[in-house]
């Protein structure tokens, strides 16, 4: 075969394998590698780096920035603290952001399960509400729509539910499979306009609920709940859509000459005089990092105002090609995956 099909035909098996891994995470919930080593490839594996996240400084915490240590997930953006329940390991650290800003931030089994025997999956997810496919601008609303989207041979156990558990306000869903005896339990919170999820699965009904039980533990920051998390305090406010023209008043377009079809999804962080403080690109190609970023420290805008003060402003800007189109504005202070 000639070099050049070749090359091709590599690159369409590895974005199906990768496009089939990434779909299947928010529906299951369930275990997807047999790999004891969070950090470590499967052999006989190529890897190709393309799109990718990035951000303009080091310092600033990221949502992908988490990190499992001493029996606990820490995450320093999303003021996220999570003691692991006894007997339970780190299974796989997940992939980089999405396009559409869904995160795995934590994937875990119990210590002692073997390949085909697993007694049960946590799973800790986030997605980003001013990226997110789904028309969804809370956690209150993207948990409906899984709700209301949830495929035939699934049966719901609970509908979607106001609870409280640590002093946290949460939303409670739990379905099951009748052909798989497998019973999820999903709990939906909001942060920083981003709805955490944690997702417990089991065939054992009985573990599902004592894991539930379990999160009472978790540390959280005081702005998180479903009918809050828009930031604030020590965190920037967050706002969707705020870079509308008509609070931009200066503005560069980046250059973007190779690969111009592919979404883009940037969060930036405006301060207090209307200035980019900082750049977090969720997916981009190098070349599009670079131009992208560039243009952005050249952006100025309208200082957001909070009580007539002005504040620090988290917003969303879509470059390329989005997946979807642009939401309306709407500030995510509301309630409602």
């Amino acid at each position: 075969m000639h070099p050049a099909p070749l090359r091709i035909l590599v690159f369409l098996v590895l974005d199906l394998f990768l496009r089939a891994a990434c779909q299947g995470l928010p529906q299951n919930g369930g275990d997807f590698s047999d790999n004891p080593h969070p950090n470590s490839l499967p052999t006989a594996t190529i890897l190709i780096k393309g799109a990718w996240s990035s951000a303009s400084d080091p310092a600033t915490p990221l949502p992908e920035g988490g990190r499992s240590i001493n029996n606990a997930y820490g995450n320093e953006y999303f003021g996220l603290t999570y003691a692991w329940p006894a007997g339970w390991r780190e299974k796989y650290a997940g992939p980089p952001p999405s396009a559409s800003g869904y995160y795995v931030l934590l994937h875990m089994t119990p210590a002692g399960s073997s390949a085909g025997a697993t007694s049960g999956s946590i799973l800790v997810t986030a997605q980003d509400l001013f990226f997110t496919l789904v028309p969804a601008e809370n956690a209150w609303q993207l948990i409906n729509y899984s709700r209301e989207h949830l495929a035939t041979d699934y049966q719901v156990e609970k509908p979607p539910t106001p609870v409280t558990i640590g002093g946290r306000s949460f939303i409670r869903f739990d379905y099951m499979s009748p052909i798989a005896q497998l019973h999820w339990h999903v709990l939906t919170t909001q942060v920083r306009c981003h709805a955490i999820r944690f997702v417990f699965t089991s065939r054992d009904a009985k573990l599902t609920e004592a894991l539930v039980a379990d999160l009472d533990k978790v540390e959280l920051p005081a702005a998180a709940g479903t009918d809050s998390g828009a930031g604030g305090g020590d965190v920037p406010v967050c706002v969707a859509n705020y870079a509308r023209d008509e609070n931009v008043l200066e503005r560069t377009d980046p250059v973007l000459t190779e690969r111009r079809f592919n979404p883009i999804p940037v969060r930036i962080i405006i301060d207090k005089q209307g200035k980019v403080k900082h750049i977090h690109l969720l997916s981009a190609f190098p070349e599009q990092q670079k131009a992208v970023t560039d243009a952005l420290w050249q952006w100025r805008f309208k200082p957001y105002l909070r009580d007539g003060q002005p504040v620090e402003l988290e917003t969303g800007i879509m470059f390329g090609r989005a997946p979807r189109p642009t939401r309306p504005s709407v500030v995510a202070d509301e309630a409602t995956e």
